[in-house]
């Protein structure tokens, strides 16, 4: 019996090396695309690899997108269940002319780094729009920003701040907070979820790789691997509303939940990865869904973002605070524990089988 655990690694370089192992094992096509722009800790490059199986492009009809690390520390569960895939051979279930490419490690500075956010402070699953026609406002967000993000972050300016925070949650509701807060703002470029102002390295190196790998084909599947919020373990479907949505509930069934339609733990977000895929033909038929998987409770998780946030606006990421804050948003976004992999293997493994299954119908 296969043993998930071992599919998963204690840091980027470590999921990096065994994910290209497993891809040579498996025989697949290997390519990497480097950052220019951020290194590693210890001074090592930074990349994002692919893996593909199957027809080449221009000659698959179908082909499977398995995408990490969309938000860089979230990359442990992604990159476990990659590794998975090839390990158990799961490609092999794939209908005939439909290709499984793996990309491993979308935001590679943030996986290695510890963080959520790119280099360049920018939330990669909110920077996927035409940055040249307008940025959407959010205004709530506007209003918590300073709270959010407070310089003092052990004196009264905390303090006045989580009272600040604790009145707003009292008067909205926790899921108003959320969504003020997760749903994408473009004005702050030292707060949470900023979408950028222009496409960073990470968003035209994921859309370059769409193209390259879509082209000719009929029908594409996309899963991107996301943790924290839900539920310890317990993995939701999230679709954004359209006829892709319609396709996943076909395929998935009541999993899958959409925020259009208010039934999913997730705000309504803008500039999502998904939109990458409008930069293939139209007539492509795309279904793309985001994996989201429980660790902490959506306040602990919150507070690990400011936490991170701070750090690295005003903190020492080498100091002894800062080694426990990074420990605290590691452990927001990835369960490290055997039981906790294992629920993130069964669910992925079925959904994988499930999307397959789609592509062949």
């Amino acid at each position: 019996m296969e043993q998930p655990e071992s599919w998963f690694a204690a840091d980027y370089a470590e999921a990096r090396a065994k994910f290209r192992a497993a891809a040579e094992r498996a025989g697949a096509a290997l390519a990497a695309y480097r950052n220019p722009d951020a290194r590693q800790p210890d001074g090592d490059d930074l990349t994002t690899d692919i893996a593909r199986l199957g027809p080449a492009p221009d000659r698959a009809a179908k082909v499977l997108i398995v995408s990490s690390g969309t938000h860089g520390v979230e990359g442990f569960c992604g990159s476990g269940c990659q590794i998975g895939m090839l390990e158990t051979g799961a490609f092999g279930l794939l209908p005939d002319g439909c290709a499984l490419l793996l990309v491993h490690a979308l935001n590679p500075y943030g996986f290695a780094w510890l963080r959520r956010v790119t280099e360049d402070n920018i939330d990669l699953n909110r920077n996927n729009l035409d940055h040249g026609a307008g940025h959407p406002a959010n205004p709530a967000y506007a209003d918590i920003h300073a709270w959010l993000t407070p310089r003092d972050w052990h004196g009264p300016g905390r303090a006045e701040a989580d009272a600040a925070i604790a009145a707003y949650i009292k008067e909205h509701g926790m899921f108003a907070f959320q969504e003020a807060v997760s749903g994408g703002q473009y004005d702050f470029p030292d707060g949470l979820f900023f979408g950028g102002r222009t496409l960073c390295w990470s968003a035209r190196t994921w859309r370059a790789i769409v193209v390259d790998h879509c082209r000719g084909a009929e029908r594409v599947a996309h899963l991107d691997f996301h943790t924290g919020l839900g539920d310890y373990g317990a993995c939701e479907i999230i679709s954004v509303e359209g006829a892709g949505a319609e396709r996943a509930r076909l395929w998935y069934g009541d999993e899958v939940k959409s925020p259009e339609r208010n039934d999913s733990l997730s705000a309504v977000v803008t500039g999502s990865v998904e939109n990458a895929f409008d930069g293939i033909a139209r007539e492509t038929e795309v279904t793309s869904v985001a994996l989201e998987y429980g660790t902490q409770t959506l306040p602990e998780v919150l507070e690990a973002l400011r936490a991170d946030n701070w750090l690295h606006l005003y903190g020492d990421p080498e100091s002894d605070e800062g080694r426990a804050i990074k420990r605290q948003i590691r452990d927001a976004f990835y369960g490290d524990t055997p039981e906790w992999k294992a629920m993130i293997w069964e669910t992925a493994d079925r959904v994988a089988r499930q999307a397959a299954a789609g592509l062949a119908g």
